[in-house]
């Protein structure tokens, strides 16, 4: 259902024929359904023009002024704008997927009281030593009566009476306590009331019981009866993460448990829920984790992907902020989703970071791996991300700033992006037209719009490249979720984004992963669950149920604490079928409550074989047991690429007898050294996914596997090792030699373009300077193109001879015209642009055509005191979500400075 990506290639062309999947896509807000068709076709003719491959609508709250155009969420005259926006996109060949729901997270009007979000209530009686009359009423003020699920009597001496069937009349209990000291613990079934966030008109309510299978088919009814007859239907249904607050239990919940773990959870709500002291409470609560995140799996994620499936569509969902195996839940849907939130220091020459405009958070790669990793392990294709999300302050977003933050997401396994975001804004509403409250604003009014093509395009020719070819990662490592779970603090573990901190940053896992990755290796994580489903044929790794190859050759076990009996089993079963195990030390214990001392003899009979050696044969595979894993790596031959070393990033993947090294260069400084890959090859080619040129590396004759790799600060290359050698490809400039260079220091003339609020005047330049030092207030407050132009002499063009035009200074984008025709565009670091065989011997012509940032008319705007829109449900607010305001923002510098060369290299 996800289609199939053609690998076949264009006539001479090195790089994948392209599908619109590769394209970067966009969230597209709905603002109150207010779109109409005209709209719609206008908008998707612009956001494809400008290089996107696909939208995916979510519905959200509307402008304030425009309610006679809001449309109620699955409406029949919303269902007809939703068949044209399907119909539009198959025109010009976009795609199209769909929040299932408005706003945030899934809830709505459908969803009754009975299928809301639940939480358990737990009110505390103390009675005295005799008989007692009791009114057992939830003391919460905001609940409605809820029933009541579980009544203990907790005694002094830890004893324990269970008094539920002991209620009366209602809600009366007549019970003679023992002697003093006894505490009563009720327990009700509540809901959190929680709303529906940032909801679309016709999409207010209640938020879902995302634990309830019921619940969830209550939920996607309306879903299904406005659109299953309908022709067309969106590629995939889209899940946010998983904001659900408060929500800790579900009526089914209970039957469940005891089902799984064997013991009835309600009569232990006073360990579980409240503070009453157990030896065991910490497994007691890790089986209730356990069992919240099956029912997320099984219940929801599962159930809705089945749904999805029999809808002619496939899921896309983010299950990070999950209470739940996040591996599971990524695996569980056909595209995972990840998402950036906040800004990543990267110490490129020249990268702009103000501290005021972006926030205190940097996107852990990490943590991205848990999607990829629920990908790969399955074998799926696509791998998405939420991209860009509040990476700056609003209007202050260059694409230069995009570009190594997007490179980070490909480097943790992510191949289809999804910017964040555009607004359906009518073309009659004032400038900057409705926007949503988070940046960025991949608006067609940014005054950056025009030169978002840059950015597309190379996002385009490195997708292409990473869906077209299978992950090629050598290790697993085993993420154990019970070390998080097996806590006696709080109930349910939210593993969001935000906490990271809490939950991963802390743990021996994510120790070994991050030495993994500063070691050189390429590596997956796995669960209990994923670790199930696979098996081995020798040094072969397979899923089992497709026999389909895995790129894995060791599983690595890092520091843990608990371990189930199963998964050690199916670790055992693995090594001797012929796969290479690695633990840093044996498990110490099995998670769980019930059956504690038999579970842990036979875990301890399967540990015993194993303790106190190092090495272990196990029929046609191995065990190795040491805390020096790399060591350990190294006597498998399984080695880790130099490359990081030298401080470069990669990712690898694999198509047939070609591998692919994406090579990243974050560093501060132009990387050249003699690399010798871990992949064997008779010749390497290099793609550069910026410019599309294509030739042949240098690599040694002795050994082919040593190849040159020089990149610049802010580069990135994909270093391709062939089995074959191919004789025909052109050799890689990797531009030595600098012969000479031509300055242009002529006059130049400055013409503005299109932008506002006023255009300035043209103005003559004797020096490069940005049109924000003229001393010009209407230059100053001016967002949109300018072009500088000039004239400069070439003695003589070479053929031999490689040409490169190299910009000082440039805010924010610029593209290129030389001698009337299109030399290309500069947008990213390091701000240079090969010619080709554009240039001519004599006079040449140059236009610089300069595409500034929003923020400069968006501050005079603010110091004019002009209206800005106002939306329902909340405010335009900053990157840390106070008033926005822009009037107090120094101008931001427009335009070029420094020097502009002509570089000539032999």
């Amino acid at each position: 259902m996800l289609g199939t990506f053609s690998l076949a290639q264009a006539q001479g062309s090195d790089w994948p024929a392209l599908q619109s999947s590769m394209k970067p896509w966009v969230r597209w807000w709905w603002m109150g359904s207010a779109v109409s068709d005209a709209e719609i076709s206008a908008l998707l003719r612009q956001y494809h023009d400008a290089g996107l491959g696909g939208v995916e609508i979510a519905p959200i709250y509307g402008p304030k002024g425009a309610e006679s155009a809001f449309i109620p969420h699955l409406s029949p005259t919303w269902v007809d704008r939703l068949q044209h926006t399907l119909a539009t996109a198959d025109e010009i060949g976009m795609g199209v997927d769909l929040t299932n729901g408005t706003g945030w997270p899934f809830g709505g009007p459908q969803v009754t009281e009975e299928y809301a979000a639940s939480n358990i209530i737990v009110n505390t009686f103390s009675v005295s030593k005799g008989r007692n009359n009791l009114e057992i009423s939830c003391n919460d003020p905001k609940q409605k009566d809820p029933p009541l699920i579980s009544l203990l009597a907790y005694g002094p001496e830890n004893q324990k009476i269970d008094l539920l069937k002991q209620v009366k009349e209602g809600k009366k209990l007549n019970w003679t306590a023992p002697a003093a000291g006894w505490t009563i613990y009720a327990g009700f079934l509540g809901k959190t009331r929680q709303k529906v966030k940032r909801a679309a008109p016709g999409g207010e309510g209640y938020t879902l019981d995302h634990f309830s299978g019921k619940a969830l088919q209550a939920y996607l009814k309306p879903y299904q009866e406005a659109l299953k007859a309908q022709p067309r239907h969106p590629r995939a249904y889209y899940n946010d993460s998983y904001e659900v607050y408060g929500a800790n239990l579900t009526a089914e919940l209970f039957d469940y448990f005891k089902r799984i773990k064997g013991y009835d959870l309600r009569q232990y709500i006073g360990e579980v829920f409240g503070d009453v002291k157990h030896p065991d409470r910490d497994r007691l609560k890790a089986d209730y984790r356990d069992i919240v995140s099956q029912l997320l799996l099984e219940n929801f994620t599962k159930s809705w992907t089945s749904w999805s499936h029999e809808m002619g569509s496939v899921t896309k969902n983010q299950a990070h902020g999950s209470p739940g195996n996040l591996l599971d839940l990524y695996a569980a849907v056909d595209i995972p989703e990840t998402e950036t939130f906040g800004s990543s220091y990267f110490p490129i020459q020249g990268l702009r970071r103000d501290s005021a405009d972006v926030r205190k958070v940097d996107p852990d790669p990490m943590m991205l791996k848990f999607a990829s990793s629920g990908a790969h392990v399955l074998g799926k294709t696509l791998v998405s991300a939420e991209t860009f999300t509040w990476l700056t302050e609003h209007f202050k977003t260059s694409w230069a700033q995009c570009k190594p933050e997007v490179e980070q997401l490909f480097l943790s396994g992510i191949n289809h992006v999804f910017y964040h975001g555009t607004t359906y804004s009518p073309a009659d509403q004032q400038w900057p037209g409705w926007l949503f409250y988070a940046s960025v604003n991949f608006v067609p009014t940014n005054s950056l719009w025009s030169h978002l093509e840059g950015l597309n395009s190379y996002v385009t020719r490195t997708q292409s490249i990473l869906q077209s070819t299978a992950n090629d990662n050598e290790v697993l490592l085993y993420w154990p979720a019970h070390d998080i779970w097996n806590d006696d603090k709080g109930t349910l573990k939210s593993l969001t984004i935000h906490n990271i901190d809490k939950w991963l940053h802390p743990s021996d896992f994510y120790k070994e992963a991050v030495h993994l990755q500063t070691s050189g290796y390429s590596f997956d994580f796995v669960s209990d669950e994923l670790l199930k489903g696979m098996t081995a044929n020798g040094d072969q790794w397979k899923l089992k149920n497709s026999n389909t190859d895995l790129s894995y050759k060791v599983l690595i076990v890092p520091k843990v604490e608990y371990m189930p009996v199963e998964t050690l089993e199916k670790i055992i079963e693995i090594a001797g079928q012929g796969g290479k195990v690695i633990f840093y030390q044996l498990p110490a214990d099995i998670p769980g409550f019930k059956d504690l001392d038999k579970r842990r003899l036979i875990f301890n009979k399967i540990l015993g074989p194993l303790k106190n050696k190092r090495r272990i044969v196990i029929g046609k595979g191995e065990i190795v047991i040491g805390n020096d894993i790399v060591n350990s790596l190294s006597e498998m031959n399984i080695r880790g690429e130099s490359l990081i070393q030298k401080g470069l990033k990669f990712i690898k993947r694999k198509k047939g007898d070609q591998t692919y090294y994406y090579v990243v260069n974050h560093s501060d400084h132009t990387i050249d050294e003699q690399i010798i890959f871990q992949t064997k090859a008779s010749s390497w080619k290099i793609m550069d996914p910026l410019t599309g040129q294509v030739g042949k590396a240098q690599s040694d004759k002795a050994n082919p596997n040593q190849v040159r790799v020089k990149i610049r600060s802010g580069e990135a290359l994909f270093f391709v090792a062939e089995k074959a050698v191919q004789p025909a490809l052109a050799d890689w400039s990797y531009l030595d030699h600098q012969k000479d260079e031509v300055q242009l220091n002529n006059n130049w003339s400055l013409q503005f373009a299109e932008g506002g609020p006023v255009i300035p005047q043209s103005q003559q330049l004797y020096k490069l300077q940005p049109w924000t030092s003229l001393s010009d207030s209407i230059a100053d407050n001016f967002s949109g193109k300018a072009v500088y132009s000039s004239q400069f002499e070439m003695a003589e063009v070479l053929a031999d001879k490689h040409y490169v035009l190299q910009l000082d200074t440039l805010y924010e984008s610029a593209k290129i015209r030389i001698n009337g025709q299109d030399a290309g565009q500069i947008w990213s670091l390091p701000y240079s642009l090969p010619l080709g065989n554009i240039l001519k011997k004599g006079t040449n012509t140059i236009e610089i055509e300069v595409a500034n940032l929003m923020a400069n008319r968006i501050r005079q705007m603010d110091r004019n005191g002009q209206k800005r829109q106002d939306y329902y449900d909340t405010k335009f607010v900053n990157i840390d979500y106070e008033p926005f305001r822009a009037d107090t923002w120094s101008v931001m510098p427009s335009g070029l400075a420094g020097r502009v060369i002509i570089k000539i290299y032999d």
